[in-house]
Order: structure tokens, then C-alpha cells, then sequence
């Protein structure tokens, strides 16, 4: 099942800025455009603070009903998309299944970046009355590198015609100013960063300073012959490094299904729960570099975690580079077996221990495996002895496959939604009886 990109455009644009990537993407993602207040065919009325443009984005995701989706936001669509990633991440919002967050030209979290004759000349356009068409034409003509083809023109000065004055001031004087910067921490989800070469106050320099420190698992690029409206500009180049960056990054591993990804969305489920399974949800980052062990001792561990956890091969958990997560936050159980070094030195020391058995083949170390477990392996050197390598082997399966149920998709698999067993409204934590075919309220069809 294709995943759903929502996709937020940028000041003076509409959903339609997107119809170009939406054709190149079929059959990666499918683009949703969502027209934000004041802009397309949205009206103003509904608010043009980020809060409001964030929370009308919030209600069309909840209601499209997708439980894998990811973001796309060009400009100003980039400021409201990491917000609603940061609530989502949180728990806050009630979403569940995001996967991955696209910034294109973004305006940062903190107050964007912007000439204040610029800015002037903009509000101006807009003083007193519609954007007229010299106006329109000017601010493409600004923001495009060279001239674009004659149908994407026009369709861009379109669009700038027909926002709302009231909601592009609006931007220019407050929601381009606004400081989200400090309200969320970095954020787990891969992202990919795009600046296009020619831009000028949001070009590669403002990405890199303003935008990709807020996330752990961003990727940064550059697009050339291309200013500031990069869908419309370079459509082929745009998507083809969304396509690379979904491929190598974002699609593998388990996905959680439909079903129990709106009971994780659900009120039944408290936020803080929520966002705890939303980041263990997120795909693992296959090119991510180990803290705790080193690459051969983590490939080790790959290798005892397809032993000790079978999985599909095409959707597995990296459980291994999961507990080398947890290895280098300390965050075990806290036991240790009488005589053991701690955790880290002892999952180095056995990892190399078992290399060698590890290169053979799963099979073999499988059977190398049940001998340490029965405390007939006799290590060939190294700082553990056999009833040491046992107790790790033993500790080393517990956080294996402990990592493999603390994924929601796992949890899903084994039928386990003792999470959803109460959310932060008046019924809080608990279960409540229910007769035979009644619903929860939540549920569709529902009575009340």
C-alpha cells in the first residue's frame, strides 16, 4: 500500500504548486495538497496563525483516515509541517503514523528570515486590495532562477492573485515571525532538507543554520538552477531526490496496520503512549553508525538478532542497532549477573568473541548459539568465560526480543492493545466493560 504524502504550499501558492511532483511520485507516495487559510480555494476565516494553519492540517489528516503519511512543506507550508510533526511525534495532536517529514525551502521554526524592504514591498501589494497581476508576476519573477514554461507561469500568478490579502499580510507581518524554535525537541523523523541553489534568504546557507538542526535524522541537498519555487522550477530534480530519499530511508521495516494504528490514534490512548509508540514506529536508519558498539560488532548482533528473532527479511526491526541504542543511553534493566563487566564492555566482548562463528553462516551460529546456551562453547580467547558468555547470551535475548515487542507492529501482530486502556480526558488510565456489540464513543457508529 503507497504511503500518503500531505503536501502544505508555500505564501501566495495553493495545493496546486504540486501537481507537477504529484505525477513524477505516483507510485512512491501519493501527494494529497492541502490549500492553507486564505490561500487556493481555502478561506481565510479559519485562521492564519501557524496554531490555526497547523491545526486545520491536523483535522485533514485525521480525516482522510491514512495511517502512513508523511509530510511535504514548501516555504511557509515547511514552518507549519515541522509543527504538526513536532504534535505528532508528541502525541498531542492524535495523529499517528507519520514516517517521514519533506522541507522544501522551508521557513524555519525560529522568525524567517527576510529583507525588510522586501517584506514592505510585499505588504504594499496587498494594502488595500487583491494582488494585481504585475504584482503576481513580480513576486514569481523574484523567486524563480530563470523563466518558467508559460502554463506554470501563469498557473503560479494565479495563485498569487487569488490569496487573500488579509491572509497574505497576515503571514508577512506575524506567522513569518513566529518562534516555534524552542517548543519541540530535535525530532527522530527522517527528513529530507531541500534548498534550491539561487534562493536568497531561505537558500542553502538559511537550511543547513536554521532548519536541519532541528532533526537527529535529517538529509541536506541542494538543488541547482532553482530559486525559491522549487515545485514548479524543478519538478524532475525535486522528485527524483524525494524518491531516493523515501527508498533508501524511509521505506523498509514493519509498518503498523490500519486497524491498530487508529487505535493508537484513538482517545483510549494517552498522548505521552502515543508518542512513545510513534517514534518506535519510525523506520530504523539503515545508514546510521552504532554508539555503544563498533559496525563489526553491531553486524555481529545482526546476525544473533536473525537467530535469536526471525523476521521478514524485507520488513525487519533493526533490533540490533536499537539495543546499541539503548546500550549507549544505559537504559537496561538495571540486573547484572554476579562477576559480569557492565553491559557495554560485555556485548563488545562477546560480539567478538562470536565474529568469527558469526562470518560462517546464521545457520552455524545458531548452532554455536545452543552451545553457549548450554554452557558447552568454550570461547577461544577473550575476556569472558563460558558461564559469562551464557549469562550475556541470556541478557542479550531478553533485550533482543524485547525490542522486537516494543514495536507497535509487533504488538499489533500478537493482537496486545493493553496501551490503549485510557487517554488524558475525564475516563484517564483503566478499562471499562463492554456488552456484546457496543461501541466504544470514538468508534464509527457509535451511539451516545
Amino acid at each position: 500500500m503507497t504511503a500518503t504524502a500531505f503536501c502544505l504550499h508555500a505564501l501566495g501558492s495553493s495545493s496546486e504548486e504540486f501537481a507537477a511532483l504529484r505525477t513524477r511520485l505516483h507510485g512512491t507516495l501519493d501527494l494529497v495538497g492541502i490549500d492553507l487559510p486564505g490561500f487556493g480555494t481555502s478561506p481565510a476565516a479559519s485562521g492564519t496563525t501557524v496554531e490555526e494553519m497547523a491545526v486545520l492540517v491536523e483535522r485533514a489528516i485525521g480525516t482522510s483516515g491514512a495511517t502512513e503519511w508523511a509530510l511535504i512543506g514548501h516555504s511557509m507550508g515547511g514552518k507549519v509541517a515541522a509543527v504538526v510533526a513536532g504534535r505528532t511525534m508528541s502525541g498531542a495532536n492524535g495523529l499517528f503514523g507519520l514516517r517521514a517529514v519533506v522541507l522544501l525551502a522551508a521557513s524555519p521554526l525560529s522568525p524567517e528570515p527576510m529583507d525588510e524592504g522586501r517584506r514592505q514591498t510585499m505588504l504594499d501589494w496587498a494594502a488595500d486590495h487583491e494582488i494585481g497581476p504585475d504584482e503576481a508576476a513580480a513576486f514569481v519573477d523574484a523567486n524563480t532562477a530563470g523563466q518558467l514554461p508559460p502554463h506554470e507561469s501563469a498557473m503560479a500568478v494565479h495563485d498569487v492573485q487569488r490569496a487573500d490579502p488579509a491572509a497574505w499580510r497576515a503571514w508577512l507581518l506575524r506567522g513569518s515571525r513566529e518562534d516555534w524554535s524552542d517548543t519541540f525537541a530535535p525530532s527522530p523523523v527522517p527528513a529530507l532538507v531541500l534548498a534550491g541553489a539561487d534562493d536568497g534568504d531561505l537558500g542553502p546557507d538559511a537550511q543547513r543554520r536554521l532548519t536541519l538542526p532541528h532533526w537527529t535524522r535529517g538529509e541536506f541537498d541542494v538543488v541547482p538552477d532553482a530559486a525559491h519555487l522549487l515545485p514548479w522550477e524543478q519538478p524532475d530534480a525535486v522528485a527524483d531526490r524525494i524518491r531516493s530519499f523515501w527508498t533508501r530511508r524511509v521505506d523498509h521495516g514493519p509498518t503498523v496496520p490500519t486497524d491498530s494504528a487508529r487505535v493508537v490514534a484513538s482517545p483510549r490512548v494517552s498522548a505521552r503512549t502515543r508518542g512513545v509508540l510513534a517514534e518506535r514506529a519510525l523506520p530504523d536508519d539503515p545508514a546510521a553508525e552504532p554508539h555503544a558498539l563498533t559496525p563489526q560488532q553491531l553486524d555481529t548482533l545482526r546476525a544473533v538478532a536473525r537467530v535469536v528473532v526471525p523476521q521478514a527479511a524485507d520488513r525487519a526491526i533493526d533490533l540490533a542497532l536499537r539495543v546499541d541504542a539503548q546500550l549507549a543511553a544505559g537504559a537496561g534493566d538495571g540486573w547484572r549477573t554476579e562477576g559480569m563487566p557492565a553491559d557495554p564492555d560485555a556485548y563488545r566482548a562477546a560480539l567478538d568473541v562470536l565474529a568469527p562463528e558469526a562470518a560462517v553462516s546464521d545457520e552455524h551460529l545458531a548452532e554455536v548459539l545452543d552451545a553457549v546456551d548450554e554452557g558447552t562453547y568454550s570461547p577461544a580467547g577473550g575476556v569472558l568465560d563460558a558461564g559469562q558468555l551464557r549469562a550475556w547470551s541470556e541478557d542479550a535475548g531478553v533485550d533482543l526480543v524485547k525490542q522486537w515487542l516494543a514495536h507497535p507492529a509487533t504488538m499489533a501482530a500478537i493482537d496486545y492493545d493493553g496501551f490503549a486502556n485510557g487517554g488524558d480526558g475525564v475516563r484517564k488510565q483503566g478499562f471499562q466493560l463492554l456488552g456484546a456489540g457496543q461501541r466504544e464513543a470514538w468508534e464509527p457508529g457509535a451511539t451516545r
